[in-house]
Formats: structure tokens, sequence, C-alpha cells
């Protein structure tokens, strides 16, 4: 009889446990904490959700489905998790992640519209040489609600989470898969490896790193501006580069410096405080783009991803485990559909799903 360890029911993992037990398969969920924890990869109050992709076209079809997927676990929970303001991408005409926006929307024919004057929105004024990219699709989630939601629905459909109980290793025989838990041994006929930060830990063989991500929250100038009723998520590329959000809260307004992120060892190396030179950095940005916040931070806050060298997660079934971690910093949007194609490939051992790009056995080599 099939059974399932989900290793880790975090982003990922909850949605795994989710669409696993609603297809009636045997599952259990490890967690060393409890599903919408604060040292994991689901932090931040607000994520994007966006479907002109300047990681590529490939994303798309797979974002397309995840949003439906997003609708189906908001009626399971009563409540709104992804609300749809929009997004704008900005920065100049010809930096390659502008053209790689368009070159998604071109793919896949998504409806698009390119702006060079900043009337429409003004919180986001540009630059000589800049335009807006606006994709009408997008707009911001819930995170540790989602993980919250996904768990629960997971529970209601049939799944156990074993809350509070570190894995310590994993073993694939020709049988089965045993867990090695704090308090001892479970045996599945499959396992599913969602450990987000911990991956390092528990998938030693693979090339990751865990790295340290930062948001910062900024207080409006003018109450008006940044109101989720009617200003987008927006993504600023070039120099400065980072992501920012609507007033989510009513009050501060969350913006996250895309930098190179500083390496831990671990999530239990996670530092809660940041340096000031960072902060101030941050500052400068800021002031010099986002005129309608004070440009000192009343907030900012830590979690932690794994990477991969070239940025993009691994998934994908290699005997009887399924690996599906390392999305790098910007897999929460994708995870409901990621979960339904764990499904997938637990179920029959394939999808229909393209995930070549993903795939845990490609050369995993550093972008230049």
């Amino acid at each position: 009889m099939r059974s399932v360890a989900v290793i880790g029911t975090g982003t990922v993992g909850s949605m795994a446990l989710w669409r696993l037990a609603e297809r009636g398969i045997p599952a259990v969920g490890f967690d060393a904490y409890a599903p919408g924890h604060d040292r994991g990869a689901a932090g931040g109050e607000s994520r994007i959700f966006r479907t002109a992709y300047k990681e590529g076209p490939a994303y798309v079809p797979l974002l397309r489905q995840a949003r439906a997927l997003w609708e189906e676990l908001e009626r399971s929970a009563g409540s709104r998790l992804l609300t749809p303001v929009g997004g704008v991408t900005v920065g100049p005409r010809d930096h390659p992640k502008i053209r790689a926006v368009l070159e998604s929307a071109r793919a896949h024919d998504l409806p698009v519209e390119v702006l060079t004057g900043n009337d429409r929105v003004p919180e986001h004024p540009l630059r000589d040489g800049e335009i807006m990219v606006v994709d009408r699709d997008a707009g911001y989630l819930r995170p540790e609600a989602s993980v919250v939601a996904a768990a629960a629905a997971a529970e209601r459909a049939g799944a156990r989470i074993a809350r509070y109980t570190p894995v310590k290793q994993v073993k694939e025989d020709a049988d089965g898969v045993t867990v090695l838990a704090q308090e001892g041994e479970h045996r599945f006929s499959h396992v599913v490896m969602t450990p987000g930060p911990w991956a390092r830990a528990l998938l030693p063989g693979l090339a990751l790193s865990t790295k340290a991500i930062t948001s910062t929250w900024f207080p409006r100038r003018d109450e008006s501006l940044f109101d989720p009723d009617r200003c987008p998520i927006a993504i600023r590329v070039g120099e400065p580069a980072y992501s920012c959000f609507p007033a989510v809260d009513g009050v501060g307004v969350k913006v996250n410096l895309h930098v190179p992120w500083q390496e831990i060892g671990s999530p239990d190396d996670l530092a809660r405080s940041v340096p000031v030179a960072y902060v101030e950095q941050l500052a400068r940005a800021v002031a010099e783009t986002l005129p309608g916040l004070r440009p000192d931070p009343v907030r900012v806050a830590t979690y932690c991803d794994a990477f991969t060298p070239d940025g993009h997660g691994l998934l994908g079934r290699r005997g009887r485990t399924v690996l599906a971690t390392a999305f790098s910093g910007h897999g929460f949007k994708l995870a409901p559909v990621f979960g339904d194609i764990i499904a997938d490939l637990v179920e029959t051992g394939a999808t229909t799903r393209d995930i070549g790009h993903l795939a845990p056995n490609r050369p995993l080599r550093r972008l230049p």
C-alpha cells in the first residue's frame, strides 16, 4: 500500500500534503516546528504573485495553474490569501530583466501594458530612460496564513502532521523508505523531501546554499499613497533593485532590497537583526526612488531559504524519493502547483507539466 512521508511542512511541504490528501494518498508530514513558523522560507507577511515572469517563460503555464489552485485553497480556507492588486516592473527600457518580462508576456499572450509616464502609479515615478510594465494578473499573497491554510486543508482531507518532530535522516531501500525522527523510526513506501532552508543538512550531496533574506518596512508620508485598494506590487530592476508592496497592514510599506544575500550555515544561524550598513543602503534606495516613503525604516525582519547556483529550484523523482526544494526565494507563488506535481510524481512517477528546467539531475551552474 502506498504511504508517503513529507519532510518539512513549510511552503511546498504543506501544499504537497494537501494535494496528496485530496487524492486519498495516506501522508504524514514531519516538521521540527509547526506549519506557519517564522524560521523558514515562508516569512515576511506578504509575497508577490506575478505571471509576466522575468525568471523565464517556462514558468508561465505553471503560474496559471498555481493561480487556480490558490483560489481552490481560498475556498477551502474560507479566507482571502491572494489579493489581485496588479503589479509593475520598473527599470531601464533595455535592461535584461525588463526584456525577460516582455518575452514571457509575448510567449504566452499575457495582457501586459508598457507605460512611459508615471501618472497611473505615482508611488513609483520613472526616471529618464525607464519604462513600467504593467501585469494586471499580479497581486500579493499572505505567506504564513497560506501555509497554515494548506496544512489545515490537508488534515481535514486525512493527512497527519507530526509537529515538533525533527527528522535526523531518511534512508531509502528497495522496499521503501525509513524516516529516522527524533522520537523513533517510521516506515513509508515513498518520501517527499521539502526541507526548505534545511536542505543542506538533509540533502548533503547537492550543491545548495542557505541564505538570509531581509524585509524592511517604511512609513508613508501620506496615507493616500501605497493603499492596497489602488497601488500595485512593484519590482524595480537596475540600480537600485528591490521589490515593494502596498501597505498591507495599513501602516508600513515593505521593501526588499535585491542584493547578494548573505550565506549562512543553517537556519539555526539566522540573525534576527541586520547590519546598519545594509539599512543605510536601503534607506538611500528609498530616498532616491520612492518619494512617498520616509527613508528610515520602522521595522526589519529576516527569514531564509535554500538556493541553487542557477536560481531555479529542484523538482523531480529519484527512486522512491520526490525532491522539491531550493526554490531560491521565488517559489512561494508556485507552491500549490508544485504540491500537485509532487502528488503526480508519487502517484504515477511522472507528470504532464513541463518541469524540465527544474530537473534535479541538471548541471547546477552558477549564472553569470
